[in-house]
């Protein structure tokens, strides 16, 4: 118990002078919502029918993504690893805690999202709000753990950026929530399934829940949670 809360109380000192994360999480999703929102929504009016979830998706993303990585690299490829095992502090518990601190900041960056998205630009409500939040709940939890294989394979902060932007890039573009997927090449189309922002769009757009928009998440999660295990094994050697 002693460890824990060690654990925790360094992860809390950590994100308070984390400037990546107020960044990531708050800052630059809100900018892009208040710019392109109002581009959106000037160019497209039927574009406020998914303003929440587009904006909510790009914003998820880019916290998840860019966020997350350099946090565990932090801890992983630094003294604060030995600061850990001194204190007999076990190391799947760095991952845990940065995954638990960025779920709840994305989370609270989307219910504000949901909150302003309205009042600022009239964008439509999710008719089914609770089927909503657990599509959101979902999608948050996938993408961190796409994001953990990241922060925990590369060890340099630098590659760790240019990873992450690799993924970034094609998971917002090739996503659905800057024009039709209809529109795009086959090719492209078919790259675009391969991230988490392309099933997470399309299950928070959805009004019913569809075992084939869930399946691509726990397929995600699953490959991610056996590859972060193996990773941390390496690093603990």
């Amino acid at each position: 118990m002693g460890a824990f809360l060690y654990g925790v109380s360094l992860q809390w000192k950590l994100d308070i002078r984390s400037k990546t994360l107020l960044i990531t999480c708050y800052i630059v999703p809100l900018l892009f919502f208040v710019i392109m929102g109002g581009i959106f929504t000037s160019v497209m009016p039927e574009a406020r029918y998914t303003l929440i979830q587009s904006m909510t998706v790009f914003g998820v993303t880019m916290g998840a993504l860019i966020g997350l990585p350099p946090s565990l690299v932090e801890i992983y490829s630094s003294d604060i690893k030995k600061v850990y095992k001194a204190n007999g502090v076990p190391l799947f518990l760095g991952l845990a805690l940065t995954n638990i601190s960025a779920y709840i900041h994305l989370f609270l960056m989307s219910i504000i999202l949901y909150i302003a998205a309205p009042l600022v630009f009239h964008a439509e409500i999710p008719e089914n709000p609770g089927r909503y939040f657990i599509s959101l709940a979902v999608f948050i939890a996938v993408s961190l753990s796409i994001a953990s294989i990241i922060g925990l394979a590369v060890k340099d902060q630098a590659k760790t950026s240019m990873f992450s932007i690799m993924i970034f890039l094609p998971s917002t573009m090739l996503s659905g929530i800057m024009f039709p997927m209809e529109l795009l090449p086959e090719a492209f189309e078919t790259t675009g399934k391969l991230f988490p922002a392309t099933w997470g769009y399309k299950l928070m757009t959805e009004c019913v829940f569809k075992f084939e928009s869930l399946f691509p998440f726990l397929l995600f999660f699953v490959s991610a949670v056996v590859i972060c295990d193996i990773l941390l094994r390496r690093i603990d050697k």
